[in-house]
């Protein structure tokens, strides 16, 4: 609150970073345990109940953007008449780009998303109780709802709150590009959890290098699809090389944004490859919480990257404010599965896999 009181438009900014993080691990972690539904897998059966409690985050999403919405205007240009009546390309996206839509877009997405995590978390959790393999079959049915509305909400999400804060640019990529960045943040704060609980004797007897090694090539894997994605957007903008769409790399190579966009490689992509490149990496507690660690540090940094260019175009801005965002987004993680994990077990202990997940070997 002091952040909108000093500066209510880089606050704002900030605020939208945080909604689009705190989005992609409660959506990234639903997702998680919607393929494990689908999939029929039963290695990640014994700590599915982690990212079932992280995407409660998914409840707090609202109350997050409650600041943004009363300084909308400070942030998006297309919501300035003045502004879209003098500009033939806002008034072609202005029955998409308005601000009635554009609410009604957020809520739409997010009721969605909690009626799924809740018919999903809530079956999840009765199973504890009953033993009922038959809640097992009802979420295989949910999730398979759950993943189309999911992909298109996801992408819309990223155009709405990332895309449209530069509403001349625009790129078919960059749903794609923050759904792989989504799943890689629901799987690191996952794994960083699991990790914790499991050396500290909290989970299952039985879980071992095994299901780390699992964990650690899932991250392994969309860490190089989210490096594909985001080289294959840059590479069509580039060789199209048409000047309504290279203004938006360019102004992240201005000033030192250049720094930045050239860190942005090495941050998201080339350290968390070698990091977890051989297999003992992946199999090793220690580095495999020190890489989920570092992966959900460089999706915040891929979060700023996309965001903050609009607002600071002159350079990179990291103060008091931004800092703030961070330290309240690991205190809501951490606050809100510490009060999960008090009330509900951290292990599915009915779920008719749990053994064969506790058995899993390679």
């Amino acid at each position: 609150m002091l952040g909108y009181v000093q500066d209510s438009t880089r606050a704002a900014f900030n605020n939208i970073i945080l909604y689009v993080f705190l989005a992609s691990i409660g959506l990234g972690s639903l997702f998680l345990v919607a393929v494990e539904y689908l999939s029929g897998a039963v290695w990640s059966t014994p700590f599915r109940r982690i990212p079932e409690f992280l995407s409660a985050l998914l409840i707090v999403l609202p109350f997050v953007l409650i600041p943004v919405f009363s300084n909308m205007s400070h942030i998006f240009h297309w919501m300035h008449p003045e502004v879209v009546s003098a500009d033939k390309i806002l008034q072609s996206k202005a029955p998409y780009l308005n601000s009635t839509f554009f609410i009604i877009r957020t809520a739409a997405f997010i009721f969605l998303w909690l009626v799924f995590y809740f018919f999903i978390i809530k079956n999840s959790k009765k199973q504890d109780a009953s033993g009922d393999q038959s809640l097992t079959k009802k979420n295989i049915k949910i999730s398979a709802v759950f993943m189309p509305v999911f992909a298109i909400t996801i992408s819309f999400t990223a155009i709405d709150w990332l895309m449209s804060l530069e509403p001349h640019w625009f790129s078919t990529i960059l749903g794609v590009y923050y759904f792989s960045g989504s799943v890689l943040a629901g799987l690191a704060a996952a794994t960083i959890i699991i990790v914790m609980l499991n050396e500290n004797g909290y989970l299952v007897n039985g879980l071992n290098s095994n299901h780390y090694y699992s964990l650690g090539a899932l991250l392994f894997a969309f860490t190089n699809f989210w490096a594909y994605i985001a080289f294959s957007q840059f590479m069509l903008i580039w060789y199209a090389n048409l000047p309504e769409e290279t203004f938006w790399f360019l102004q992240r190579w201005e000033g030192t944004w250049i720094i930045f966009t050239i860190g942005l490689i090495f941050v998201r992509f080339v350290i968390p490859y070698f990091g977890l490149l051989s297999q003992p990496s992946k199999m090793n507690p220690k580095r495999l919480l020190v890489m989920s660690c570092w992966i959900l540090f460089a999706h915040w940094y891929d979060m700023y990257w996309l965001a903050m260019p609009n607002y600071s175009k002159d350079g990179v801005l990291f103060g008091w404010i931004e800092l703030g965002f961070v330290l309240f987004a690991i205190g809501l993680v951490m606050l809100l599965f510490n009060q999960l994990a008090k009330k509900n077990n951290l292990v599915a202990i009915k779920d008719p896999k749990l053994q064969r997940g506790i058995d899993f070997r390679l």
